[in-house]
């Protein structure tokens, strides 16, 4: 009986290390080449097997993009955990700002995925379902309405403030990964992320705020 559980546990592990590797590889060639013109060959011969094994695994690559797109949110999600202890709604939003920017600057691939290839836009247009990202946004928003309601940002529609948020990180994020930040010295890179940082908080502080 010992024995059979060991075999059960060891094939379940391969099968979930298979899983990893075929996501890892579909994950590198998607950005590499873009999604559409990445097949199911591709991935098995990038890592040595044949299309039937991925099969086995996912039913086609669409499958294999909405699974790395829920990976990476699910990893953000976690990493915006982080900030939950900090009492100040104020000083939670500006580190809300700034793990933002370092999951993308430590993800690169996953942050490429998940906010800017079209491809995952397309296949979620299609199933009409977000709930990875909504999730993330939602987590924003009641960090932003705290700061409302503590009266450090002026009233007014909710989405529109947590969008203008989100819109100015994800700038700052999609600028440095995609290399259009050379014009900074490399040194200063990360004293100018967090002074931008520091100017959007400062802009978006209600006068006379507490």
């Amino acid at each position: 009986m010992v024995i059979n559980m060991g075999i059960a546990e060891r094939k379940e592990k391969e099968k979930q290390q298979m899983r990893e590797r075929i996501l890892e590889t579909a994950k590198r060639l998607f950005i590499e080449d873009g999604f559409d013109k990445v097949t199911i060959r591709a991935i098995a011969e990038r890592i040595e097997y044949s299309p039937a094994t991925i099969y086995l695994y996912f039913k086609d690559k669409n499958e294999i993009l909405l699974a790395l797109h829920a990976e990476g949110f699910e990893r953000f999600y976690k990493l915006q955990q982080i900030i939950l202890p900090i009492r100040d709604p104020w000083k939670r939003l500006r580190e809300h700002g700034r793990i933002y920017i370092s999951f993308a600057l430590e993800n690169p691939e996953y942050y490429d995925l998940m906010f800017i290839m079209r491809g995952p836009v397309r296949e979620l247009k299609a199933k009409k379902e977000w709930s990875a990202g909504m999730r993330s946004f939602e987590f924003l928003k009641e960090n932003v309405k705290a700061c409302m309601d503590a009266g450090y940002i002026q009233r007014t529609d909710l989405d529109v403030a947590a969008f203008a948020i989100w819109s100015f990180t994800h700038g700052i994020a999609s600028l440095v990964i995609r290399d259009r930040t050379a014009n900074f010295p490399e040194r200063l890179l990360p004293e100018i992320i967090e002074g931008a940082l520091d100017f959007m908080m400062r802009g978006i502080l209600k006068k006379n705020s507490k």
